[in-house]
Formats: structure tokens, C-alpha cells, sequence
């Protein structure tokens, strides 16, 4: 099967729920940061996934409730179209060889995000952020919740 999974539906393969645990990390500054959560795909009205995460950011030494919420909505031959929960593109989804990398850009900031799928239970991103305002990675790891 080589290095990544291949997923021929997204959205089916990201329906439920998963634990996160991500690391932020300001390469600027050196310093970073941690979310600890929960992230469920469930149904969206109308057709698709509403993604919400749920955890712990800790920065500085402050821990703070943190949340977000996307829309996976279907896209052509098992792929996803991501939009923040405003309705608004943020990326394409593509999980059919197992990785993916998407674009996003936000002001003069670019948000580079690669998907690699391990398996049925795991799979990893790794956003890359750069910019005039940003020089971020955050890496994100899920394992299914049983």
C-alpha cells in the first residue's frame, strides 16, 4: 500500500469522531504552543459534513477554551470542498492517493496545508504558514475515537 492510504470518499472517511492533538509553532519567535480536542464530522443540512473542533489551546503558558468550525461540503469523485462555517472557500480535498496539499490564501499571508492519510483511524496535516503577518507550522494529528 506504500506510504499513505488511499481514501476514495472523504467524506465518508471523515464522518465521526477524532482526537486531535496539535502543535503550533512560531518559527519567528521560536516559541510554541499546543491544542489538546475533539474534532466530530457530522451530517450538514443539505448534503455534506459540518466539521467542529473543540479543545484546549495553550500559548504562553495560558490555557484558553478553543473552537472552530468548517463545512466539508461533496465535491467531483469522492473529493471535498472546504468552506469556513460562513460559507466562504478556504480548500479543495483531495484524499483519493492517500495525500494532499491545498492553498490557501489569506491577505498576503499563504496557508500551505498537506493532508497524508496512514490509515483507517489516522491521518496527519501540516499547515505551513507565510507571510508578511505569519511564519507558522501547525501540525495536527487524528486518531479516530472508538
Amino acid at each position: 500500500m506504500g506510504e499513505f492510504w488511499p481514501v476514495p470518499d472523504a467524506l465518508g472517511y471523515l464522518s465521526g469522531r477524532w482526537w486531535a492533538k496539535r502543535t503550533v509553532r512560531d518559527l519567528a519567535s521560536g516559541e510554541e504552543g499546543r491544542f489538546e480536542g475533539v474534532v466530530l464530522f457530522g451530517p450538514l443540512e443539505g448534503g455534506g459534513l459540518l466539521q467542529h473542533e473543540s479543545g484546549d489551546f495553550t500559548w504562553r503558558g495560558v490555557t484558553r477554551p478553543a473552537e472552530r468550525t468548517l463545512r466539508f461540503l461533496p465535491g467531483p469523485g469522492g473529493t471535498a470542498d472546504v468552506r469556513f462555517a460562513d460559507g466562504r472557500p478556504f480548500h479543495d480535498l483531495d484524499l483519493t492517493t492517500g495525500r494532499y496539499v491545498a492553498d490557501h490564501p489569506c491577505s498576503a499571508d499563504l496557508y500551505r496545508g498537506e493532508f497524508t492519510v496512514r490509515d483507517a483511524d489516522h491521518w496527519r496535516t501540516v499547515w505551513r504558514v507565510r507571510g508578511p503577518a505569519k511564519d507558522l507550522e501547525l501540525t495536527t494529528g487524528y486518531a479516530r475515537a472508538a
